[in-house]
């Protein structure tokens, strides 16, 4: 029988493990070809990337390892060509690669800063650069960018991470008005998974019942092409819509009327990403 994804060809960075691990397994279990892209590790005897790649195969599956690191200036024309070259064309990206933090902004140094910034926000934008443009060239394609709900609310002790989530939102938002009338599609994911990076943070319970599994096809959805502009929260099985609230606008005196200001909607409905993924898991049928 046909599949989903039969003939397409999907690129995955940071797909060496976790969530991009379970991406790549889930979209060649629906028929596509898919570029696993994970950067090599010193003292490696084999990559993250190969052993993907022959988890993939081993099912049945089509795949091929591209090793670039996404601060690479040049990682996306590598990765485009990667695809190009063993299967002839590309027509979705995930660009899921990224790190993590935990420090306050007080106690961190600017170049600290500045690597969880090239790596998050930078090392998105120049795999999505020329993948982007491609698309636009060859009448039409999909993007998904991952961000957070740290970039929606932000979080104690993640100021570049919140800083460079909340940056592909905007990224986001400017690619799918941009590649419209090209049929190029552009989404963002906030995955809630139990990973290497996340582990150590949830309890055994709530790691067991948020597997990176059950966030691919919330990914596998954005990739068909049926939406744009949009960014869902996906976790454990469930997945939620976000975006931001109109505000309701109130008249300035000259004074400022900061009373009634203080009053009406705001746009964020939680006072971080750690309360937003308290209200998420309490929503699962646990």
């Amino acid at each position: 029988m046909p599949k989903p994804f039969d003939n397409k060809v999907v690129a995955i960075t940071g797909a060496g493990k976790g969530l991009g691990r379970a991406y790549a397994q889930h979209f060649a279990a629906l028929g596509a070809r898919v570029v696993v892209n994970n950067r090599r590790h010193e003292g490696e005897r084999q990559s993250s990337a190969d052993r993907v790649v022959e988890e993939i195969v081993k099912a049945g599956g089509d795949a091929v390892a591209e090793y670039s690191s996404v601060e690479d200036r040049a990682a996306g024309d590598k990765l485009l060509a990667c695809a190009l070259e063993y299967y002839g064309r590309l027509d979705c990206l995930v660009a899921n690669a990224g790190i993590t933090e935990g420090r306050s902004f007080r106690k961190q140094t600017l170049e600290e800063y500045r690597e969880v910034l090239e790596i998050n926000l930078m090392g998105t934008v120049n795999v999505v650069h020329p993948a982007f443009r491609h698309f636009c060239e060859h009448g039409g394609g999909n993007v998904i960018v991952s961000t957070s709900s740290a970039g929606l609310f932000g979080d104690f002790g993640l100021p570049a991470y919140s800083a460079s989530k909340a940056a592909l939102i905007g990224l986001m938002h400017s690619l799918s008005l941009e590649g419209a009338p090209r049929n190029v599609r552009v989404n963002a994911i906030a995955p809630y998974a139990a990973t290497q990076m996340t582990v150590k943070h949830l309890s055994d319970e709530v790691s067991a019942a948020m597997l990176p599994e059950q966030v691919a096809p919330v990914v596998a959805w954005l990739a068909s092409g049926a939406v744009s502009g949009e960014t869902l929260v996906a976790g454990g099985g469930y997945v939620a819509r976000a975006g931001m609230r109109a505000m309701v606008p109130i008249p300035v005196t000259a004074m400022g009327d900061w009373q009634a200001l203080a009053s009406s909607p705001v746009n964020l409905n939680y006072a971080s990403a750690g309360k937003h993924f308290e209200a998420f898991v309490a929503s699962l049928d646990l």
